[in-house]
């Protein structure tokens, strides 16, 4: 069973350094999804005194709380474990392909896995896969600099006022306009997208 606030025990056991991982990685995901202390703490019915001590490690989490934060955060509960499985020298650095971190959901046709080895870096870099017929549109700008680079498939993009076709090999920047796209095919679209900073 957890306990709230428990105080960080002797030397250098794997229990507190997975503890402090847990920590330092809401703290990254609430920053980059520009929420507050006292949001999470709304969300999750505890005291934002309790949140701040979880983002330190120095407080232990039950797994319904977890699941809380990573619904008010927009990640699936995985996403707070995966680094744990991952040795050490790659946390940071290497991204596996069977270790990759999806983000949001799959709603409206689109999947988004983390190609980033860390949140809170300069820039962001995603694996779009858009199914056929998706559609997204984003009415309103949003202060990024994005690039991609269509892997397979076909894309409408849309940038600004300006439509244009792609094809596999094909690739782009959207600097600071709105911007949609569709997938007109009957295959997946497949994008590597890079955005900065970070719009995560």
């Amino acid at each position: 069973m957890a306990i709230d606030n428990a105080e960080l025990g002797g030397g250098d056991s794997a229990s507190t350094r997975d503890r402090v991982a847990l920590g330092d990685e809401i703290r990254k995901l609430r920053k980059a999804r520009a929420k507050t202390l006292a949001e999470i703490s709304s969300a999750i019915g505890r005291s934002i005194s309790f949140i701040s001590q979880l983002e330190r490690g120095r407080a232990e989490i039950p797994i319904s709380d977890l699941k809380r934060i990573a619904l008010t955060l927009g990640v699936p509960l995985d996403w707070f474990f995966l680094e744990s499985e991952r040795p050490a020298a790659e946390v940071g650095r290497v991204v596996r392909a069977g270790g990759r971190r999806r983000l949001g959901s799959v709603a409206g046709g689109l999947t988004e896995e983390s190609l980033s080895p860390s949140i809170g870096g300069a820039f962001e870099m995603f694996l779009s896969t858009m199914s056929p017929g998706a559609t997204f549109e984003a009415k309103s700008t949003r202060g990024t600099e994005e690039e991609g680079f269509l892997v397979s498939g076909q894309l409408n993009l849309w940038i600004g006022a300006h439509p244009f076709s792609l094809s596999a090999g094909d690739s782009f920047r959207i600097a600071n306009e709105p911007y949609r796209w569709e997938n007109p095919s009957e295959v997946d679209a497949v994008v590597i997208w890079v955005i900065s900073p970070p719009a995560f």
